[in-house]
Parts: C-alpha cells; structure tokens; sequence
C-alpha cells in the first residue's frame, strides 16, 4: 500500500498537519508554559509510539552506528521543539517560519545539479520571502530561539532522512526511538511547566492533541516521504510549508490571503513543480 501511494501525498499530509498543531499550541500558552507544552508535544507522540511500536525491541538489534544515529535524531526533536514554542511565544509565527526554511533551502541547494533545479530553488525562495514578510525585532531572545530552531529544523531533515534509509531500523520504528529519547532529554526543562495540565482533564486533552498533531501525524508522514525521496528534493518541498499555514489560516482561522500573499503561494507551487529529482 505504501509503495502505490506517491510519496509526495504523504508529504502533503504532513504540511497540513505542520501548522494546525502550532495553532493548537499557541492557545495553551495562557495557561501553560512555553517549555511545558513542547515537552508534552514530545511526551504525548512519545507514549503513542511506544503503545504503537514498542521500539524496545527494535533498539536490541541496532548496531553502535544506528544507536548513535537516534539518538542524535532525538536529542534534535527535543532542542527544537522547546526552540520553536519559545519562538512563537515572542516572535510572528509567519516569521519563525520563514526562519526555519532558510537553511533547508541551503540543503536543496546543495545537491542541484541543474539549471531547471537552481530556478526551482530561487523561485521557491522568493515565494517564501513574499509571503512571511521577514521583519527584524527587538527581542534578540526571540531571534536566538528562532534561529537557533532553524538550525535544529536542517538537522531534523538530515537525521531523519538516515533515520528512513537506515537498513536496519524500520522507519517508523527509528522515529519511536528517537522520540523516547527526546521525551526523557526534555524531561529536566519541561515537565515541571507542564504540570497544571495534569490537574485539568481538558487541558491535558489538548496538550495531547497538539502532540497527535505536531508530533505523530507529520513526522509519520515525513519519514514516509523522506524514504522514496531525496534529500534535496524533500527540502525543497518543505517551502510548501509556509504556503500551507496561508490556507490553513484562510480556512479556519478566516485570515483571508492578500493578494501579493496569493501570488507567493502560486510562486512556491510552481517552484516545487518546476523541481525534477535525479534518477
């Protein structure tokens, strides 16, 4: 089933369900800490997987390499998850996202070997800038949260994309380990934020939706994608990020587009069909 899906449809899947997490997010900022909801994020995906996948069983057969290998992966979730929320919470989220493509587009860059895909990458770029307007701030905490997520966000797309080709580990199975892990790095600096959500059922429902929604959903689906992709072709894609928070807040947030925003998403769609990857 999963080879007769394209893998660009699971990428699509993971793009929509990349914002509608943060969206999710940003509302418990009122009554939880920054800190306290990325650890959840993480601690919720990490308790499915381990139910889902048991990756114990997995991590017994890994060699020294591919243990390394996760870990690395998991430490990663855990920096930049608590990087992006304490972004967000200071920073405009279009900014933060046109942040964290920056050194993915350098990631697509790298392996053009084309006319064809140098214009695909400068289209993409200019359609990115269009339409999260980056603007400087004051709050130089927020610029290193931001940046420093932006980073994170590069390594995440290397890691994980070793992670899904690691001839060892079964994909999801790698992104349960690396998960765990992550949920016990993040435990000194989130969970003591996070504890009034333990005292409301209805707050800790919503935590562990963000978590469905940020966590399980997308990164599933990226590790899908990421298996039948290449790494620069999957980085490119990822400029339909910001193109996908315009239409997720079009639709359920009724911030109805401008058209200059309108036309940066037209840009980004034909940067990513005009993209061919190598045989």
């Amino acid at each position: 089933m999963r080879r007769t899906v394209p893998p660009q449809a699971y990428f699509v899947v993971s793009a929509t369900f990349h914002y509608l997490g943060p969206a999710l997010a940003v509302l418990l900022f009122a009554r939880i800490e920054p800190l306290g909801v990325a650890w959840l994020r993480i601690a919720a995906a990490g308790l499915i997987f381990a139910i889902w996948r048991r990756p114990w069983r997995a991590w017994r057969a890994l060699d020294m390499r591919t243990r390394g290998l996760v870990v690395a992966w998991g430490a990663v979730l855990a920096l930049m998850n608590s990087c992006f929320y304490l972004a967000i919470d200071r920073i405009p989220l279009g900014t933060v996202a046109a942040a964290e493509f920056a050194p993915v587009i350098v990631l697509a860059a790298i392996a053009v070997r084309s006319a064809r895909n140098v214009l695909a990458v400068l289209l993409a770029a200019v359609g990115v800038y269009l339409l999260t307007d980056i603007r400087l701030s004051d709050d130089w905490a927020g610029l290193v949260f931001t940046a420093s997520n932006a980073i994170l966000f590069a390594a995440y797309v290397v890691l994980g994309h070793r992670v899904s080709r690691a001839a060892s580990l079964r994909r999801i199975d790698g992104l349960a380990l690396a998960m765990g892990t992550a949920t016990v790095l993040a435990l000194p600096v989130g969970a003591w934020a996070a504890v009034p959500a333990f005292a409301d059922i209805g707050l800790l429902a919503a935590a562990v939706g963000v978590g469905v929604c940020s966590s399980v959903i997308p990164y599933v689906a990226d590790q899908l994608a990421m298996a039948r992709l290449q790494r620069s072709t999957f980085a490119l894609m990822l400029a339909l990020l910001p193109a996908t928070a315009t239409v997720i807040g079009a639709v359920v947030l009724r911030q109805i587009p401008r058209p200059a925003e309108v036309l940066a998403v037209a840009i980004v769609v034909a940067a990513i069909g005009l993209h061919r990857e190598a045989a």
